[in-house]
């Protein structure tokens, strides 16, 4: 990995020490030195040490590296803290981004690769260290164009510690659960030692005589489980490598749980694998935390030694640790083979939940890189991904929801049509709520994966399931296996339950439902690729089914662009959090997204997804066009405004159309969408002027209900949120393109690295694996005054029936009719080509107009794309249902309480109960009493 730390810029990278050095190597500022070198020492030779550049070249970001923030910290301030590598061509400076703009980076704007200009920075002296500081970036500007690569560095044994306060490492991007940078050492050589075996002593005997000794005897164990890295570091810590890793080792006595702790961890972690044979001496034993996951072991009868756990630090005592060569391990020694229970896909369905199993399979699907917070507005995520994998044994998937297990280099590179083995996985279903659900497996503490390229050692290699898998393998067609392959895009899965009641019981949040106008706070709130599941009471007042022209989606480049959001409140009911300044659009245009990135307007009030309506205005549908590829650069695709029959409102009404049929679309100099009959109105010399084509490459046609057309007018809010985005689609896997394909549905790396090999194929020519288009649902709020558009996408793969599962929403009637796939579309499917227009059916319609005026609950799946990008699909339709004399829910909320553990000092869900207010309160009353299990 390339060393992203500054060359030539002595507060960039030197501690107090290389301070004078690193200032002599940037030399004076001349005219031949870099731009970067010579900004470092006007900064720090002004009086204010702060500077405003007048003319910034643009930037290059080189890498984005975050670490644990220092106490004291003032109230609502960020945990973390980040280091942004910055290259002008000539060389890199580390500086310290400025905790205000953090959202830039946790939005990913601000990443590797991104170019940029400096417009204002400042100096900061460490005040507890000698002639220390380093650049502070205040305020940054978007550059477009392609960048200079960052110049190569020379090798350094150690990357450089973070700039600000006294920590030692940095931490991945993403998450906490992957090892990161230079100091994780990838392999400690095996030990030559001679193992004495009169001098050991076995599991068994340590459990009967720890209490009555200090030092203990060498133990000769195996690794059977490895469970993947906690990171406990807080920022009021002073722990200089605050990581925990648990292993289950095991000799002939039994089984036993060991702990690698704080400094051991980056030295031993990557080393000691399942399967590895350890010598351990000098080592503590301690009483076993009594939380801890356990993993299932592959020997049902091995004997466990539950009560005590064997500690390895480096200090009280110092622990040695020798890993024994494969073939230097001897029968006689009685260490126990490492044992699995792998399982087929036939023999899934007779498990129970939460049974421990693992599983081998051919990946033909997988989606790509999401982030869950751990804790509600908190700054930890679990990282994790969805796969399929089949093993010939049934023609139904394994469904895998796989969470990152300490293993980047293996979860960042799974793709389809490699074999992958996971190991501890659980079985999740639910048969007391829908017998028919899908089940499926995911990860757990313990849980370890491997694939194509890793396999090559591992004990499971032995294992007759393992064989009889690779044997299938070899009776298969890779032609056919490649024709069902898909990488990517929106995965509606696990779907939501039947009942809303059960809903609110697998909810871990504090309130179950958000009113309708929060949703766009909740969005703004959004970390990259954080996904999220929210529920809104709403009344589901219109329908528009939306194709794409597969041709206009492989011509064009550009990606669909989110609607307008100009339209201001002259209302002084509108909050702050919603509006946006007045005429601007979301296209990212370098003047609009400046101040996005300064220091005057957090990038939260930036947001620009949400669109205010005027209540005086009328309300436009908008979608956007795709460029033109046969006129000239800037140009737009234009119908023209004859192309269609004009009908009158009343004519409309007359024949059963809705106001959105036929109604035609342009583009303003923006590329924003806008309606025909508006730019006509207001600059038909403009629309003269541009060229025009009777291919419109998208179509719709829709529904409303009445109570729509009576309060559209009358809104005080309108959100758009209803854009299909590239990294929405999922596509057909091309495996000449997998490195690509890859890094797209990968996270953005903190550290440049430039490609040997390039290619200009973008996203949007890989095919789509999905359906032929989707709709855009409208969704109004109860109290009629706030309105949402979302997108509801049908996920159909003709070559693969079994990738989405359309069963799991067939007790939802309007979704399961959108979600069927017309006669009219498989035929276009089969044919290759696509109609430009399909007609809401008769079945949603009825299905539609059953719900007209009714309140119900939609599910909403919402997720960061990175920028401005935020997709936000419908995913489960509840019907409410009142019962006189009962208090509502929706008015009482959600009862959620929680209790602390005595020991473990984590927060569980203890109750959520669907009872009325009155009963809710003494409820908590009583629960507030409880302080334990």
């Amino acid at each position: 990995m390339q060393d992203p730390t500054p060359e030539g810029a002595g507060g960039g990278g030197a501690r107090p020490d290389e301070e004078r050095r690193g200032a002599a190597a940037a030399g004076p500022a001349s005219g031949g030195a870099s731009w970067l070198q010579r900004l470092f020492e006007e900064v720090r030779g002004s009086s204010q040490l702060s500077m405003a550049p007048a003319e910034p070249p643009p930037l290059t970001v080189a890498a984005v590296e975050r670490y644990l923030a220092e106490a004291p910290l003032p109230p609502a301030a960020p945990q973390y803290w980040y280091d942004v590598t910055l290259a002008d061509g000539a060389c890199q400076q580390r500086c310290y981004l400025a905790p205000r703009l953090n959202g830039l980076v946790q939005r990913a704007q601000l990443r590797a690769g991104a170019r940029l200009r400096l417009r204002r920075c400042s100096y900061l002296y460490d005040e507890k260290r000698l002639r220390y500081g380093f650049l502070c970036l205040e305020e940054l500007e978007p550059a477009g164009g392609g960048g200079t690569e960052p110049p190569a560095l020379p090798c350094r044994a150690r990357r450089p510690p973070p700039l600000r306060g006294e920590k030692k490492h940095y931490l991945p991007l993403w998450n906490n659960e992957d090892p990161y940078g230079d100091m994780w050492v990838a392999d400690k050589p095996q030990a030559q030692v001679d193992v004495d075996v009169s001098k050991l002593t076995s599991l068994g005997q340590l459990e009967m005589t720890w209490r009555s000794r200090a030092h203990f005897h060498p133990l000769l164990v195996r690794v059977l489980h490895k469970s993947r890295l906690r990171y406990y570091g807080k920022p009021e810590k002073k722990l200089d490598m605050p990581y925990q890793a648990y292993f289950e080792v095991a000799d002939g006595s039994g089984m036993m749980s060991m702990v690698l702790w704080n400094s051991l961890c980056p030295e031993w972690y990557n080393s000691i694998k399942v399967g590895t044979v350890l010598l351990l001496e000098q080592y503590a034993i301690k009483t076993s935390y009594p939380f801890k996951t356990q993993p299932t072991p592959g020997d049902s009868q091995m004997k466990r030694f539950a009560t005590i756990e064997i500690s390895l630090n480096v200090r009280d005592p110092p622990t040695k640790i020798s890993i024994i060569p494969e073939e230097m391990v001897k029968p006689d020694w009685g260490l126990p083979e490492v044992k699995y229970r792998f399982i087929t896909r036939s023999e899934l369905d007779g498990l129970p939940n939460n049974h421990s199993c693992d599983v081998i399979g051919l990946v033909t699907f997988v989606g790509r890189a999401e982030r869950a917070r751990k804790r509600e507005h908190g700054e930890d995520f679990w990282l994790y991904r969805w796969a399929h994998a089949i093993d010939g044994t049934s023609d139904q998937p394994f469904i895998l929801e796989l969470f990152a297990t300490s293993q980047p280099e293996v979860f960042e590179h799974i793709h389809p049509m490699t074999y992958l083995v996971c190991t501890q996985m659980r079985v999740v279903r639910d048969l007391t709520e829908n017998p028919s659900s899908t089940i499926y497996l995911t990860t757990s503490n313990e849980s370890q994966i491997f694939i194509t390229g890793w396999h090559k050692g591992q004990p499971y290699t032995k294992d007759t399931k393992v064989k009889n898998f690779i044997q299938w393998t070899k009776t298969q067609s890779e032609a056919d296996q490649m024709k069902k392959t898909v990488i990517g895009g929106y995965y509606p899965f696990p779907r939501p339950p039947n009942n809303f009641l059960k809903y609110c019981k697998n909810n871990k949040v504090e309130s179950v439902l958000k009113a309708i106008g929060e949703t766009g706070k909740e969005i703004e709130d959004l970390h990259y690729r954080e996904h999220k599941r929210i529920a809104v009471q709403g009344i589901i007042s219109a329908i528009r089914y939306i194709s794409c022209s597969s041709a206009a989606e492989e011509a064009s480049g550009m990606q669909l662009v989110q609607k307008d959001t100009s339209k201001i409140l002259e209302s002084s009911a509108v909050s702050k959090e919603d509006c946006v300044r007045k005429g601007k659009t979301t296209s990212l245009q370098t003047k609009e997204v400046k101040s996005s990135l300064g220091p005057h307007c957090p990038p939260g009030e930036q947001y620009q997804h949400q669109a205010v309506v005027s209540k005086k205005g009328s309300v436009k549908r908008k979608i956007p066009r795709r460029s033109n590829t046969n006129g000239e650069k800037g140009s737009a695709s234009v119908t023209s405004v004859s192309s269609y029959p004009y009908f009158t409102r009343s004519a409309r009404r007359k024949f059963g159309l809705s106001e959105f049929q036929h109604e035609e679309f342009v583009q303003d100099k923006n590329g924003q969408a806008v309606s025909d009959s508006l730019q006509y109105g207001t600059d038909r010399e403009g629309m003269n002027d541009r060229p025009e084509t009777a291919e419109t490459g998208r179509s719709c046609d829709s529904w409303q209900s009445d109570l729509w057309a009576h309060v559209k007018d009358k809104l005080t809010k309108y959100l758009h949120h209803s854009t299909i985005f590239a990294e929405s689609i999922p596509r057909k896997f091309d495996y000449v393109h997998k490195d690509l394909l890859m890094q797209q549905y990968n996270l953005h790396a903190a550290v440049h690295q430039p490609k040997e090999t390039r290619t200009d194929k973008n996203i949007n020519e890989f095919k789509s694996a999905s359906g032929l288009g989707y709709y855009e649902v409208t969704v109004l709020g109860i109290n009629h005054d706030i309105a949402i558009d979302v997108a509801f996408l049908p996920l159909f793969c003709p070559e693969d029936p079994h990738l989405f599962q359309l069963e799991d929403i067939q007790n939802d009637t309007l979704l399961s009719c959108m979600s069927c796939i017309s006669s009219c579309q498989q035929k276009a499917t089969s044919n290759g080509r696509l109609c430009d227009m399909f007609p809401l059916s008769n079945e949603i319609v009825k299905a539609a107009m059953d719900l007209d005026g009714k309140h119900v609950v939609c599910i909403l799946d919402i997720c960061h794309l990175g920028d401005d990008k935020v997709e936000v699909f419908l995913s489960k339709i509840y019907k409410t249902v009142e019962q006189p004399g009962v208090e509502p829910v929706e008015s009482s909320k959600w009862c959620l309480k929680f209790f602390m553990a005595k020991a473990g000092k984590e927060r569980y869900l203890l109750l959520q109960n669907e009872v009325p207010m009155s009963e809710a309160q003494a409820l908590c009353v009583e629960l507030e009493k409880i302080q334990c299990l």
